[in-house]
């Protein structure tokens, strides 16, 4: 079971932490959302509990609890850029169907 992030993702998590001057990485999580059962959760992190798996590449540690895991292993986070959107994107082999509003997902 892994989680992977990509260079340009690990780059604008790097440069926050950096500039919040704090904390070891990122939680990547889910949780009960939306018409389609569920939703990603991505906060950065100052500390990890005992329960959490740790993944870190590409210097970025990425935090995640084991329930959160099942729905996740080898999702890969990405951060793109689409006009003037931009954002954190979970590329997810899990997924089998999502809401039209790209809000929450199904495994």
């Amino acid at each position: 079971m892994s989680i992977s992030i990509t260079e340009t993702a690990a780059e604008r998590v790097r440069d926050f932490l950096n500039n919040r001057q704090k904390g070891i990485g990122v939680r990547l999580g889910v949780r009960t959302s939306g018409c389609s059962g569920l939703a990603y959760v991505l906060e950065f992190i100052d500390a990890a509990e005992p329960e959490d798996i740790q993944f870190k590449e590409r210097g970025v540690t990425i935090v995640v609890d084991p329930k959160s895991l099942l729905y996740l292993q080898g999702t890969e986070l990405d951060f793109v850029k689409e006009g003037v959107n931009e954002g954190f994107a979970f590329n997810n082999p899990n997924v089998k169907d999502s809401c039209g509003c790209g809000e929450s997902f199904t495994v």
